[in-house]
């Protein structure tokens, strides 16, 4: 293995036996197209080579409708699954081949095992992908270690322990007793959680959540439901829907969002009475900010800037922080953050959010409110940040209450922070992982 991100087993392999036997027709060397395979692979390859997020080569993908969801799912099922299947394949080569063709394999594992695609299917589209990216001299190899896969997964999978496998060490480490318990829900497609607008009824066939959201199955088109043009909810997963209703009555506040795109949470404090600014400094996302509180029929103010160097006219009643942070919350939706992220980004982080939380007091009005949230499972980017605000004396600690949370009460910690993981409530559908705390100016 050549690429720093790629994860490096250590488990025990399976002796002898060459499992149960699946016949396996053989592989296509046609080089039609294949949208699907070609966007999955160039995801992977991205991930795994340039460390480039699965949705920026999503992004700049011309695939659109089906195909788009399609190369999505083949992609996210082989990077949730990427260090089990890269040990699987191990006895299988001689030697590593290029990175490519190594992206290419673990594409035709995961049709052939989490997706369950025919056999026949599973390995010639693969072998077609490398005729078509001019890797011809290993359609060869493809075709027959897939084959063998397809007849000896069983044996190929005895004794590996994939949550172990499809974790990187330093994650797995770094989360410690929880870490098994995160990657319950790492396998399963995250569902679609809404919420609605005051007064809007949901549209039918969701669930709702003893929080207040609304959930889908998963692959729900949001803009497929009824009720969606004329902006009666929003997408928000029911983690990331807390921290807002954690603020308590916002009514007639004076309320700053910082980092406010895509506004899921603006649009709570707006729907919650709140006078609000939303400051995000990237103009395509405040233009995307901009289009879906338009579509929602709410109005706030908009700055385009910094929020380290933006201060309001006049002190404000709360802000709302969700800061920049490595994510590793949203593995579920965005499995290439394992993969993607290094320890060293997890400091520089840290101390970036240290800033906002000090650009924060100067926002302030004495006794004002600091909700700090962030969309990770790390420690040094949760507890560690707020342990670090209390030190000079300048901010309080509001616990968050036992009736507060009535609703998930797992989510409370001893200390009075909101935390949860995404292996909370699994058969329910799980949750995104998040951390909030509530601060008050001195």
């Amino acid at each position: 293995m050549t690429h720093a991100s790629s994860p490096r087993p250590a488990s025990a392999r399976p002796k002898g036996g060459r499992g149960r036997r699946k016949t396996v027709r053989p592989a296509s060397i046609s080089r039609h197209e294949d949208p699907v395979r070609d966007l999955a692979f160039d995801i992977v390859c991205g991930v795994v080579e340039h460390r480039r997020m699965l949705e920026t080569t999503l992004e700049r993908s011309p695939c659109e409708g089906r195909d788009r969801a399609a190369a999505h799912r083949l992609a996210a099922a082989t990077l949730r699954h990427l260090g089990s299947m890269t040990e699987l394949l191990q006895p299988l080569l001689r030697r590593q081949p290029p990175e490519p063709v190594r992206c290419a394999l673990l594409l035709g594992v995961a049709q052939l095992l989490p997706l369950q695609t025919p056999p026949h299917a599973a390995v010639g589209t693969i072998v077609d992908l490398l005729h078509r990216r001019g890797l011809s001299p290993f359609a060869g190899l493809a075709n027959a270690v897939l084959r063998r896969v397809a007849r000896e997964a069983d044996t190929l999978k005895e004794g590996l322990d994939d949550a172990r496998l499809d974790v990187p060490p330093w994650l797995w480490s770094a989360w410690g007793r929880r870490a098994r318990s995160i990657t319950q829900g790492f396998y399963q497609e995250a569902p679609l959680d809404v919420t609605l607008k005051p007064g809007c009824e949901a549209p039918e066939g969701g669930k709702t959540l003893p929080t207040g959201s609304v959930r889908y199955p998963a692959g729900t088109k949001l803009s497929a439901l009824p009720g969606f043009e004329e902006g009666q909810f929003w997408a928000q997963d029911m983690a990331a829907a807390m921290p807002v209703r954690l603020m308590g009555d916002m009514s007639g506040k004076r309320v700053a969002d910082l980092c406010a795109a895509p506004g899921g949470k603006t649009a709570q404090l707006l729907c919650a009475g709140a006078d609000v600014v939303a400051v995000e400094r990237e103009k395509p996302r405040a233009q995307r900010l901009r289009e879906n509180l338009a579509r929602l029929r709410l109005k706030a103010e908009i700055v385009v800037g910094d929020a380290l160097r933006w201060r309001p006219s006049a002190p404000l009643d709360a802000v709302l922080l969700d800061a920049p942070c490595s994510a590793t919350g949203t593995l579920r939706r965005h499995p290439d953050v394992l993969w993607i992220k290094r320890p060293r980004d997890i400091a520089t982080l840290a101390a970036g959010q240290d800033r906002f939380i000090d650009a924060a007091y100067e926002m302030l009005k004495p006794g004002g409110m600091l909700l700090y949230a962030v969309c990770s499972l790390q420690d040094e980017e949760g507890p560690q940040r707020i342990a670090h605000a209390l030190e000079d004396g300048r901010w309080e600690l509001s616990p968050f209450t036992e009736e507060e949370l009535a609703a998930l009460p797992r989510a409370r910690t001893e200390e009075g922070y909101f935390r949860t993981h995404p292996g909370m409530n699994v058969a329910e559908g799980g949750m995104d992982g998040f951390f909030a705390a509530r601060l008050l100016r001195r």
